[in-house]
């Protein structure tokens, strides 16, 4: 074989494992930057949420040594809200939904301020899959709301009523690690609500948001301080909406001192996932 068949014969060889090693790598949850599985294409304003389309917004795209702190300083909150977005995902190279107006996002939820299916609960829980948010319910009242993460296409979280039936506040995955496979990923402040036909358990637990669906089925929840202590960053933690909803969902009074170890629980709050996946431009 000529020396320059056997160079085009290396680079093509080299190219394909480079390609299977991307493709691996699309699979472990935690590790922002492009992924050929995205959808979205490392766009966000691709992806088409119907509670925005009465909000004037325009896409973003994030330049190096840009930040969401020091684009859009105090404000910075809203537009990860908005996106569904943590910070460890808002990176340069992608592309997010910017309001033209901040004020038009400051009370932005998607879900209903009156939900009528809640009004006989203590607590209720509605997860809206088509807009990746949560709400906390009381006697049909929205309490607070926050975005989420829910399954992708394929592994798709369940639809239907479930009942939170188990807490675990130190809770880690017994399927997936983290990036370089150093630990078990872990899902602080879990909260299970279904247990399916090959006895995987599906919860609510902290997780990395990167604007999309994203998970094997759970539901993930902003937690920086899960981040920090995984992942070194961000040096000070503000979204903490895990831990907001499993202390609302499960309080102690109620249940017991969490010492942090698996806990079934007696009467824990409905929870109700609707909708379908969103849809990409």
């Amino acid at each position: 074989m000529r020396w320059s068949h056997r160079l085009v014969l290396v680079m093509l060889l080299t190219g394909l494992l480079s390609s299977c090693a991307v493709i691996w790598e699309a699979d472990i949850v935690d590790s922002p930057g492009p992924s050929p599985q995205d959808k979205a294409l490392e766009d966000l304003s691709r992806i088409d949420y119907p509670s925005q389309r009465n909000i004037r917004w325009r896409p973003r795209f994030i330049r190096p040594h840009e930040t969401l702190e020091s684009l859009y300083g105090k404000d910075w909150t809203l537009v990860a809200r908005f996106n569904r977005l943590d910070r460890r995902h808002a990176y340069p190279g992608m592309t997010i939904k910017e309001p033209e107006r901040m004020d038009d996002i400051r009370t932005y939820t998607p879900l209903p301020a009156d939900y009528p299916p809640a009004r006989q609960h203590r607590r209720y829980i509605l997860l809206d899959v088509g807009e990746q948010w949560i709400g906390a319910y009381e006697r049909g009242k929205l309490k607070f709301s926050m975005p989420a993460a829910t399954g992708k296409a394929g592994s798709e979280t369940p639809l239907g009523i479930f009942r939170i039936d188990a807490r675990h506040r130190t809770h880690t995955s017994s399927l997936y690690r983290t990036a370089g496979d150093e630990e078990q990923y872990p899902m602080d402040n879990a909260l299970r609500f279904h247990i399916d036909k090959e006895n995987v358990g599906y919860w609510i637990h902290a997780r990395d948001l990167p604007g999309r669906p994203a998970s094997h089925g759970c539901i993930g929840l902003f937690d920086e301080a899960m981040q920090k202590r995984t992942f070194g960053m961000p040096a000070g933690p503000v979204l903490l909406d895990s831990q907001k909803l499993y202390v609302w969902a499960a309080p102690d009074d109620e249940h017991g001192e969490d010492d942090g170890s698996f806990q079934e629980l007696d009467y824990g709050p409905i929870l109700e996932v609707r909708g379908n996946l969103p849809v990409y431009r």
